[in-house]
Formats: C-alpha cells, structure tokens, sequence
C-alpha cells in the first residue's frame, strides 16, 4: 500500500507542478488549429491518465518490487517530462523546447509501453490512451509552433491587438 501511495504521490506532484503553470493571455492568443481540443476537455483527460499512469508504474515496481527495471527508467523519465511541459509551454512560452519535450515524452511513454509487458501487460495497456493523449498533444503543439513562429509574449499580444483593429 504504501509502494501504491509513492506513485500516486509522485504522479500527484508531477501534476500539481504541471498545474501551476496554466494558460494565460500569452495562450489564449496564440493561433490554434480547428481541430484544437475546447479547453473543458484537458481536466478530465488529464485526470484519468494520472490515474493510469500512477497504477501503470506500480503494477510494474509490484512485479519485481526487489529491483529497479527498466520499464520504470522509463516511467520516471515520463514524469519528469509531463511535468516539464507545461513549465516550458505554458511558463516559459517556449515553443521549441516543449515541442522537444512533447517528443522525448512521447518516446519515454512508447518505452515503457514496449519494455513494461515483462513485467505487467496491464501496465503496458494503461499507457497505449496516454501514448494516443501525448502523440495527440505533440502534433498539437507541432501545429501551434509552425502557426506562430513568432510566439514570445510580446509578438502574440501585438498580433492580437492587430489582428482585433482590422
């Protein structure tokens, strides 16, 4: 029980950071695709990956609970990763470097889906949403850097305030 409590706790954190950066004016006049998921649907989404994500990493650690593996490499580089995103995107309004990110995410999550089954194919299946979620969410952030090549606070405000004068 208290192996479960630690991923929750670590997932929980990676969250909260995740959290305190939130979108901002800087964000709300970025250019976005169409296809750009309304703002209502990242809290749900969100919340059932953690959930996944906590359970995936300990059915692994419960599987060979004497030592470390390297499905778990992989889960702990994947949550420093999330975490990371949000402070690049949305505190840093670092398109470039979220995107890299976004990338290394997507490729630590893959990871541990491939390498996780060893030990758990539960854990390995808890991580296809979230590989779908995070493959979604770096294309997504792929098409808002190429809409906004210029994304410093500064030049998205000013082109808010033009695109609003016309």
């Amino acid at each position: 029980m208290i192996a479960f409590l630690t991923f929750c706790g670590i997932v929980a954190l990676a969250a909260y950071v995740g959290s305190r950066f939130r979108p901002d004016a800087w964000y709300r006049n970025l250019r976005k695709p169409r296809w750009h998921p309304p703002d209502w649907v990242f809290g749900p989404v969100w919340t059932a990956l953690y959930i996944f994500i906590a359970v995936a990493g300990w059915l692994v650690w419960w599987a060979n609970a004497d030592a470390w593996s390297l499905p778990l490499t992989f889960w702990a580089a994947q949550i420093v990763l999330n975490a990371a995103w949000s402070w690049l995107f949305f505190g840093r309004h670092a398109l470039t470097a979220a995107l890299t990110c976004s990338v290394l995410l997507l490729l630590a999550v893959v990871a541990f889906a491939v390498t996780a089954p060893e030990y758990s194919p539960g854990a390995a299946w808890l991580f296809i949403p979230y590989a779908a979620w995070v493959a979604f969410a770096t294309f997504l952030t792929h098409t808002i850097r190429k809409l906004n090549p210029d994304a410093s606070e500064a030049a998205v405000v000013q082109d808010s305030a033009n695109r609003t004068a016309r």
